[in-house]
This record gives C-alpha cells, structure tokens and sequence, in this order.
C-alpha cells in the first residue's frame, strides 16, 4: 500500500524561506548595482531554462518557481523557457529579453543534475544567443546540483511523510552522463543521512538503471515491510506519474507499505541555491565539475564525447525546440 501525501511535500516550504546570505549577497547585490529602474527597462536578465514536460502541471510549477525568483530579484527581468516539449522555447524567451532592452542576461539551466541538457542544450542557447545578440552579455550558468538546501528539503519532507528511519530510495531522472547518474546516488546517500535511512538505494525512470520496479524490488528481498521513496524532481510530470503507477503495482504485489515523500516542487527553499547559482554567473565564476566529466574524461563507452565542443547540442529534440521559430 502507498502511504504519504502524493502531492509535492516540500510545497510545505513556501512560508519559511531563509535564503542564505552569501546567496542573496551575490544576486541582490550584483543586482543591485544597475541602473536605477533596471526592473522597467529589463537592462538585467535572468533566463531560467527548463527542460520542458508534456505535463501542464509541469510548465504551472515552473513558472511558480520562477515567480519566486523574480520576487527576490526586483531589479532583474526574469523570465523562462524551456529546451522541449514546452512553448515557448529558451531562445524566443531570449530573444525577447533582449528586445526588452536587457544588455545583460544571465542563463541558468533550471535543472539538478549536471548531464547533457545542462552541459550541452543550454550552453547552445548561449552560444546562439551570442550570435544573434552580439552586444548583449549572455553568461552561462551552472545546474543546481546537489546543494545542502535541497538534501535538507527532501530529507525534511521524508520526515514529513512519516519516513524518517525508514529505508530509503531517491527516485532521479536517469541520464547518459555517467557524473549526473553518480550525483543522483550521492544525493541519496545525503537524504538517507538527513533522514536517517538504515538503507539507501538510487532509482532511476528512463535511460540509465536500476529502474524504479527494479529498485523497489531491492526492498522487498531485503524483507522490508515499510521504506520511504522521494523523487529528486523539481517539477511533476508524465516521468513521475509513471514511477508512481510502478510503485502502486509493487505495493499491491508485495504487501510493502511506500511512504511517497513527494517531489520538489515549487518551493521557496530552492530559492536560495538559485540565486546563488545566479550570483555566481553573474560575477563569472560559475561552479562546475570538470573531474569526472565524460566530456574531458575518457568513460567506457563515452569515450567519443571527450574533447567535444560545448554547445554542439546533446539532444535532437531540444535543437528542433530551438530552431522552431527561426
């Protein structure tokens, strides 16, 4: 049986955000040093881009999250788009940022995991985007990755839930990036830590395995007879719906009680890692992991990709998102 609140459980956040204050340091301040009146006339910019979902509810919480954002960044244009499946696409949100009168625009791939849409699909948008725009200042940012807030958001919604001390499994978009996939298993590891899991495993809904039916199958030999599940997912869509389908299946067939402690959402304590991401543009020195990167380390399997120029584009489906309007 399932058990837990199927909606977003970190939504709960939305009334106790408390952004760090290095975060809101380097975005306010940077901010800050505009033009007076740069949030009417747009001279700075802040591009969020998404993946894109078929899900509506999807596309709703992003834009709520960007809401958030903006709220914290009065002197900064903020506005979002999206690499698939979901109008209107990165590039036009771009272009018209620009026409707004932005000279500046910092691009953020609103994602958590650093694999090929955040390596590779955004940082086209800003090349293109330089491109096309060549007085404007487009500066790439760095994917949220696994920052502290959001381990202490998710492993507070577990408790939520009911699933502290339970065995875990973290629920993550798979990937062909062999550093994302490893990012996904150490977030695992730092919310079974803040929740005090006995047991942690790492799930995956496409791509890479173990799947979510195999992974939940972990659990039932091990003999557990309740675990806690979370997904490191910012927003909903037809990926969840799936893996809770698979997840009601495997309750109904193995008799384990699922404690489901939800998925990100629009909550205001990812506000901080934004902004810091943000901040971190926006002064040029953007985090990135270059060590175990398949880009500039040879993976078996991956070893085509080393030496890759970036930009070049990691999915078809986001080069025609991009390219529709042109």
């Amino acid at each position: 049986m399932l058990s837990g609140d199927r909606r977003p459980a970190l939504a709960d956040g939305l009334d106790t955000l408390r952004c760090r204050k290095r975060a809101l340091a380097a975005a306010r301040g940077r901010a800050g040093s505009t033009e007076k009146g740069a949030n009417m006339q747009g001279h700075e910019g802040l591009l969020l881009v998404g993946h894109g979902s078929q899900s509506e509810d999807s596309e709703t919480e992003m834009r709520a999250i960007a809401a958030l954002v903006a709220s914290q960044l009065p002197g900064v244009m903020v506005d979002v788009g999206f690499l698939e499946m979901t109008e209107p696409s990165a590039g036009v949100v771009l272009d018209r940022l620009v026409d707004q009168g932005c000279h500046r625009i910092v691009v953020l791939p609103l994602v958590l995991l650093g694999a090929g849409h955040a390596k590779n699909d955004v940082a086209a948008v800003v090349l293109e985007g330089r491109e096309r725009h060549p007085r404007c200042e487009l500066q790439f940012g760095s994917p949220m990755g696994v920052a502290k807030d959001l381990v202490a958001a998710m492993g507070d919604a577990v408790t939520s839930a009911g699933g502290r001390g339970l065995p875990l499994l973290l629920v993550g978009r798979g990937t062909s990036d062999p550093d994302a996939n490893g990012d996904a298993a150490k977030a695992a590891r730092l919310v079974g830590e803040w929740s005090d899991a006995p047991f942690v495993h790492t799930g995956f809904t496409g791509v890479t395995g173990p799947s979510v039916p195999d992974a939940l199958d972990v659990f039932a030999r091990l003999g557990f007879e309740r675990m806690a599940l979370g997904f490191w997912f910012l927003c909903t869509g037809k990926l969840i719906e799936r893996a809770r389908a698979d997840i009601a299946a495997f309750a109904d067939r193995t008799g384990v009680v699922v404690v489901d402690a939800g998925y990100f959402g629009a909550d205001r304590r990812l506000i901080p890692t934004i902004l810091e991401r943000y901040g971190q543009a926006h002064a040029g020195t953007p985090v990135v992991n270059c060590d175990a990167c398949s880009y500039r380390s040879p993976w078996p399997g991956h070893e085509q990709l080393v030496g890759q120029p970036i930009g070049v584009g990691h999915s078809h489906l986001a080069a025609e998102h991009r390219h529709a309007h042109r």
